[in-house]
């Protein structure tokens, strides 16, 4: 077992290494979602004039005039960076929990500069992005923010801001860089792929004792019995929704207010039940349906789909998106109707004890869930889809609920919560298969190192466009950063 943890910790050290130009590190690039940047970077538009990181402005003309400018760190093509900008980020890296020992000004400084090169070539090869998109990313950022802070004028208080127009201008400079640099990154690998004999190079090149060590690893399937409320219980939801939809058509009532006291949707309800999103977001298909056939400032009709019934209520429309609010209530489902799921699975289960059928005849007979019915009952693991679940990997809810079970036993049936704020449903569960820790074999983990070697592919696509587009890009560095180790050659000859 030592042995074990030495190679796995040996080719930990090459993986990391795949994946270091792939990684965005810093809070001061706000990702994709609602998250909002501690510390804003001070310069992220194209500067109108070339300047070196010695402090001079060169005029294009061939009479030009040379002005210093104080704390300039680096300059990427259109791009400068100040000293304060990657102090700030390095205090906001800290005071969000990043270990100093991992930080360093030259590491963050790369960092920085590889945003702004990725962002530079992004405009020259016409990759853009729309002010909409800008604008309604921080649109969402500062609803979110008010929604956690309670007003727009505490955030501006928090942020140390003096009005809402220049934070939603630092915001769209952020934002744009941000967006502009993943957009290159995404072009760069977009037309990556990798074929069964580069796996197969992959693997081989890697020596037999630095080898990946993949940990312990369980197939499980599962028989769910998912009990349905009464038709009394609906018509109590949809009745109670019309009063909600009533007061606030009619008497001007908050949506968000509304949604906080009622929904039961844990993913919005601190949220006032906001969402934004398009036709491609991993929605519910009705409620998407409902959503992008409503107007404006309209509510809808009560609906109902898998997780319960919803009203929405469309607060904007941008083009293909949009920013609604909406509130789900589920129906009740009686104690007796919940008993009668366990008891149903509990004569299921005994039957499997005695062979009267396989789990997954069973599985395709008796259960309730359509995702996983059909294939024995088997579970797919989400983060690649796969049939195994790495023990270390694992849920927490789902370790638990498997972890003290042996071979061919059958767990009791176990009533589980929906975490996306659907109905209750009881199931029980089986490990079909087990795979102890093993070092890496070609012909069994064949997806886990196809992975593996695609992701290395990425990375040396990243790297060699890095190189290359460092050499032709103008790039400054200021005198005192030139004894900083780069992992990239930003130091020109």
């Amino acid at each position: 077992m030592k042995q074990s943890r030495i190679k796995n910790l040996k080719f930990s050290k090459v993986k990391n290494s795949m994946y270091i130009g792939l990684v965005i590190l810093f809070s001061s690039v706000v990702t994709a979602q609602d998250s909002i940047p501690i510390v804003p970077d001070n310069q992220v538009e194209p500067i109108e004039a070339v300047a070196d990181a010695t402090g001079v402005k060169k005029d294009s003309s061939n009479n030009f005039k040379r002005i210093k400018l104080d704390g300039i760190a680096a300059v990427v093509g259109d791009y400068v960076i100040l000293d304060s900008d990657i102090a700030k980020t390095l205090i906001d890296l800290k005071s969000q929990g990043a270990s100093a020992d991992d930080i360093s000004h030259c590491g963050l400084l790369g960092k920085l500069m590889e945003d702004r090169l990725y962002a530079n070539q992004a405009v020259q090869d016409s990759i853009l992005v729309s002010d909409d998109e800008v604008n309604a990313t921080g649109d969402r950022q500062l609803q979110s923010l008010v929604q956690q802070i309670g007003s727009m004028d505490k955030v501006l208080k928090y942020y140390k801001k003096e009005d809402e127009s220049s934070f939603r201008e630092e915001l769209y400079k952020i934002n744009k860089l941000r967006m502009l640099s993943e957009r290159m990154q995404q072009d760069i690998i977009k037309e990556i792929e990798i074929t069964p004999e580069e796996v197969r190079q992959f693997f081989n090149k890697i020596p037999e004792d630095e080898r990946p060590v993949f940990g312990a690893e369980l197939e499980i399937a599962q028989i769910t019995k998912e009990p349905k409320p009464s038709e009394e219980e609906k018509q109590k939801v949809v009745d109670k929704l019309n009063r909600i939809k009533a007061d606030i058509e009619d008497n001007d009532a908050s949506f968000s207010v509304k949604a906080i006291l009622y929904s039961q949707d844990p993913g919005s309800k601190s949220k006032g039940g906001f969402y934004s999103i398009t036709k491609d977001t991993g929605f519910d298909k009705k409620f998407k349906d409902v959503a992008f056939s409503l107007k404006e400032g309209e509510v809808s009709e009560p609906f109902e789909t898998t997780f319960g019934y919803h009203i929405i209520f469309i607060e904007k429309i941008r083009g293909q998106e949009l920013d609604l609010r909406h509130i789900l209530v589920q129906p009740e489902i009686s104690q007796d109707v919940l008993d009668a799921a366990k008891s149903e699975l509990d004569s299921i289960r005994e039957k499997l004890i005695n062979k009267e059928f396989t789990f997954a005849e069973a599985a395709l007979n008796f259960s309730d869930e359509k995702e996983t019915k059909f294939d024995g009952g088997l579970l797919r693991n989400p983060q690649d889809f796969s049939s195994r679940f790495e023990l270390t990997k694992m849920d927490p809810t789902l370790y638990n609920q498997v972890q003290s079970l042996k071979d061919n036993e059958i767990t009791y049936p176990v009533l589980e919560q929906d975490p996306r704020g659907g109905a209750p449903k009881y199931k029980i569960l089986k490990i079909t298969n087990r795979y102890d820790e093993h070092v890496a074999d070609f012909s069994k983990d064949y997806t886990k190192i196809q992975e593996l070697a695609l992701t290395e592919k990425k990375y040396n696509a990243i790297k060699k466009w890095m190189e290359e587009h460092i050499e032709e890009t103008y790039i400054s560095v200021n005198d005192e950063n030139k004894d900083c180790e780069f992992a990239n050659n930003w130091i020109k000859e």
